[in-house]
């Protein structure tokens, strides 16, 4: 798909059908998050791929926004391995720039998916016995829309161009 295609078509999906997806298709999606650009090369990301029933059930103890999709990624990143400056780290900036890889790389492979940040960390954290020092950042299901799955109203609702951009 074009890169344009996919930033225009691309859109949060709430509704999944029961269907598995490829495994070739979900290693091209990890294999674009792991292209991603981080602080200093640093590569902090751990990424959990959640397909088994009872890993799946442990997502739901954390949120209830799976939406039925048969494959959930956590993003998380290790504070340990972030760059760090001072009390500042990119822990949070390079587990985000990871997921987009992985977004619209599923979305150019026609995987449709979700960014989600509404979960109990704490709950995550427990269920999937992450270290200390790993921190969930987004759930990212994955999966087939429905076919009565439509984009939310707002979707479409762009501010002008001449609102967000400043040129000096």
């Amino acid at each position: 798909m074009e890169f344009e295609k996919v930033i225009n078509e691309r859109f949060s999906v709430r509704k999944f059908k029961n269907q598995a997806v490829n495994k070739v298709l979900i290693e091209k999606i990890l294999a674009a998050g792991n292209l991603a650009p981080t602080a200093k090369n640093n590569q902090p990301q751990k990424i959990y791929v959640v397909q088994s029933k009872e890993g799946l059930a442990k997502i739901d103890k954390a949120t209830p926004c799976r939406y039925n999709a048969p494959i959930c990624l956590i993003i998380a990143s290790d504070k340990n391995i972030a760059w760090q400056k001072g009390d500042y780290s990119t822990y949070e900036m390079d587990a985000c720039i990871v997921a987009t890889h992985m977004m619209l790389e599923a979305t150019n492979l026609n995987i449709d998916n979700i960014w989600i940040k509404m979960f109990d960390k704490s709950v995550l954290k427990a269920e999937f016995n992450m270290a200390e020092s790993i921190e969930p950042v987004c759930l990212m299901p994955l999966g087939y829309k429905t076919d009565d799955c439509k984009p939310s109203l707002m979707h479409t609702k762009r501010k002008n161009i001449q609102d967000i951009v400043e040129y000096r």
